[in-house]
């Protein structure tokens, strides 16, 4: 192994060790979800909503792929994807953390503290349906201390929804990365052989973690349009397992670059892209769509969030 590589294959391990105008295509939003969802009261909904659809194809169940080591090509940073020598993008959804000194900011909140503490507030003490997740609760710090997020490329993480394009860009900008612009994002995501998918030309259920048959939200509250800045709905699973996957989890969904890939551009999380107007792509795990990489939705602003948006930088 030369030196070259040696370094890089080093850089990449300590990244590793810090964690383990798209209409919907038909609304649909019911749910075969485990949970039995009891007309409950329910708190006064966030200002911010957004309505998912939901899918009809059950996910089936894929073992975990043996993620593909770095293949650095000296053109990008070891945890990002080289797409021909004209950009590099991160291989897997962001994990967010707090920039100065790298603590894990909870998936299941806003990175902003303020945000964070609003939905803490409006949801403890709720009573979704019986068996629903425990709420989860965030580090202390986040809710006491001022940071800024960062978005780090992680293998085998849960990662960060609940981001909003404003946040989504400045955590890559932390990062030393910047959002992808839309024609960026929809290159990598075709692959080097130029498809729809990542998988190839047609529309397979299952592939990517996309058109899941159960939304969260109707799970948990009777109702897909309400309560979307609850911390518990990327909790929710149903009998294939967690509707938010962690990141490479799902084994054919590769954007193949190479020898390397970048994972889960289509389905887990919503990407946030640059656009001034606000857009993000791919398409989440409960989002009835077949566009694949194609899959758009440019109706919120960049103020906007809700559990299913995530971010990926570029560079």
């Amino acid at each position: 192994m030369t030196r070259r590589a040696r370094v890089a294959a080093l850089l990449f391990g300590s990244l590793s060790a810090l964690a383990c105008r798209e209409r919907s295509e038909g609304d649909r939003t019911g749910t075969t979800g485990l949970l039995s969802a009891a007309p409950l009261p329910t708190p006064a909904p966030p200002a911010l909503l957004y309505l998912p659809d939901g899918g009809d194809h059950a996910l089936e169940g894929e073992r975990p792929p043996a993620l593909l080591p770095p293949t650095p090509s000296g053109r990008c940073p070891p945890d990002m994807v080289d797409v021909s020598g004209r950009f590099c993008i991160d291989r897997y959804e962001g994990s967010l953390v707090d920039a100065r000194l790298g603590r894990p900011l909870s998936p299941y909140f806003s990175p902003r503290k303020s945000e964070a503490k609003r939905a803490l507030e409006a949801f403890t003490g709720t009573a979704p349906v019986p068996g629903a997740p425990e709420l989860p609760r965030p580090p202390v710090w986040e809710l006491e201390e001022s940071f800024e997020p960062k978005a780090l490329a992680l293998p085998s993480a849960t990662p960060n929804g609940y981001v909003s394009g404003l946040l989504a860009r400045a955590a890559c900008e932390q990062a030393g990365k910047r959002l992808c612009s839309a024609e960026e994002w929809v290159t990598a995501c075709r692959g080097e052989q130029n498809r729809r998918f990542p998988y190839g030309e047609d529309y397979e259920a299952g592939a990517c973690n996309v058109y899941r048959d159960t939304h969260p939200a109707r799970v948990l509250w009777g109702d897909a349009s309400k309560n979307h800045l609850d911390p518990r709905l990327n909790l929710v699973a149903d009998a294939s397992g967690p509707l938010l996957r962690h990141t490479g989890e799902t084994a054919r969904c590769q954007s193949r670059w190479g020898p390397d890939a970048a994972f889960d551009m289509v389905g887990n999380l919503d990407e946030w892209v640059d656009e001034p107007s606000g857009a993000f792509l791919g398409g989440f795990y409960a989002r009835a769509t077949t566009n694949g990489c194609e899959a758009r939705v440019t109706e919120h602003p960049v103020e906007y969030f809700d559990y299913s948006t995530g971010v990926r930088c570029c560079r």
